[in-house]
């Protein structure tokens, strides 16, 4: 039975503002992507949904990104691979303490935004990300866009790494992710979420908005936990996966030594 592990990002409320349904969307996937309290989050936030996590049995991630909570951590900062190094390490930290200090575990770690998208094009800062994720555990699974430099940097830094499709995503003719500035960039009407996400499974590819076929490797895919609706989105995705034979579980952790 083909098998794949669906992934969200959450935990991006802060403060007194709320975003997201958490909670619901935890009952339909297998990995939770938590942010860190840089582009979105705070402690009570990060604590909360690693509970709620916990509580779901879905494995548990951190979600680093820029430090812009004003612009949701979409926007590009110029930082020296140093630096993008040391942010990375003091999220993953933040995550990983609430882990187990709630009785968890971290599983795994994703880029967020402008982050992830910077890292999917540059060698140098998808290295400083992969080398933080080593240093801080090796056995954490990391998860980068299917055939870019994440993936390459993953396997340099010898991580365990997930290529990531999306279900509500457009791509670009390259593998890229279409920028959120064009209107085809999110996918809102499910059956068309869906039947990408079924031919990403079954041929391994997806068509670009241009029309153009690019080759993917479908370990894990990903819904985004904040936009409008995204609970049912998650159920009617989880509900087709499953109506088609496909398994839906985390990835395999490398055990403790």
């Amino acid at each position: 039975m083909p098998s794949i592990d669906f992934n969200s990002d959450m935990g991006e409320s802060f403060g007194i503002y709320r975003l997201g349904t958490d909670r619901e969307v935890l009952r339909h996937v297998t990995s939770a992507n938590i942010a860190c309290g840089f582009h979105a989050g705070d402690p009570r936030t990060i604590k909360a949904t690693v509970r709620a996590a916990v509580e779901a049995n879905v494995a548990i991630g951190a979600h680093p990104g820029y430090d812009d909570l004003q612009g949701f951590g979409r926007r590009p900062i110029q930082m020296s691979a140093d630096e993008i190094y040391d942010i990375t390490v003091y999220q993953i930290g933040a995550v990983k303490a609430f882990a187990e200090a709630c009785g968890g575990r971290l599983a795994h770690v994703k880029a967020h935004g402008a982050l992830y998208n910077v890292a999917a094009r540059n060698h140098e800062v998808a290295t400083a990300l992969c080398a933080a994720v080593r240093d801080v555990d090796s056995r954490l699974i990391f998860f980068g866009l299917s055939g870019s430099k994440l993936v390459d940097a993953a396997n340099e830094a010898g991580l365990h790494c997930a290529q990531e499709v999306f279900a509500d995503r457009t791509y670009q003719d390259d593998g890229s992710l279409t920028p959120r500035g064009d209107p085809r960039a999110m996918i809102t009407d499910v059956n068309i979420a869906v039947e990408q996400v079924l031919t990403m499974l079954e041929g391994k590819r997806v068509r670009s908005v241009n029309g153009a076929w690019v080759d993917v490797q479908p370990d894990t895919l990903c819904i985004h936990g904040d936009q409008p609706g995204a609970a049912g989105f998650a159920a009617a995705v989880s509900a087709a996966l499953k109506a088609a034979g496909v398994a839906i579980k985390a990835p395999n952790l490398k055990p403790r030594v």
